[in-house]
């Protein structure tokens, strides 16, 4: 019989770091590639679906259609050094003693499986689960993290590891995640330009 297990949920960008892993990796390409600028014009098409279909995926893959393996490849450890100095002083210290504590600790983001795994090896998170995206073409999702989707994911990888998740306290900044949040016994609200609770 399962038994359950203490868990504690963390979110990423905004909740642990800032600015956001996605937009702030655009930004890299774009000072050290001349291809994104020339998506600039889908950019501006995909600004304009997600006025319509906030939640939709079409405009969050093509938003991202300049990522190619070869960009992936060439820029993401550069901006991995880069990005990891916008970490919030407290995060590393908080996994940690959580940790100690006795939960277990998910990192759940929607960033993408080429960033969130590099951008926090050296947390010690118990599990990381983020978005999953083409190996042949990074800009688009085989598994989209976000929303109702974080709990699916934590769900299967309770499943996997033979427990029953108790959501004891939940870290995130953005109330796309309050799926995530309304299972948690404890929300901690972040504000994403500070880091520090609402």
């Amino acid at each position: 019989m399962q038994k359950p297990v203490n868990v504690v949920l963390f979110d990423f960008d905004g909740t642990l770091s800032w600015p956001d892993s996605n937009l702030a990796f655009a930004k890299y390409c774009m000072k050290h590639s001349l291809r994104p600028w020339l998506f600039l014009p889908l950019v501006v098409i995909c600004m304009i679906v997600r006025l319509f279909n906030p939640e939709g995926i079409w405009w969050r893959e093509h938003i991202r259609r300049f990522v190619t393996t070869k960009i992936v490849k060439r820029f993401v450890p550069g901006f991995i050094e880069m990005h990891k100095r916008n970490r919030f002083g407290w995060a590393a210290e908080r996994v940690a003693a959580e940790r100690a504590a006795g939960n277990k600790v998910l990192l759940v983001s929607a960033s993408a499986d080429y960033l969130i795994p590099k951008l926090v090896r050296d947390m010690k998170f118990d599990a990381v689960i983020c978005s999953k995206m083409m190996p042949n073409k990074p800009w688009k999702y085989k598994f989209l993290c976000l929303g109702i989707n974080k709990v699916y994911a934590m769900d299967e990888w309770a499943r996997d590891n033979k427990f029953i998740p108790h959501v004891v306290r939940a870290y995130s900044d953005n109330k796309s995640d309050m799926p995530m949040m309304e299972i948690a016994d404890q929300q901690i609200w972040i504000n994403p330009k500070t880091g520090m609770p609402k």
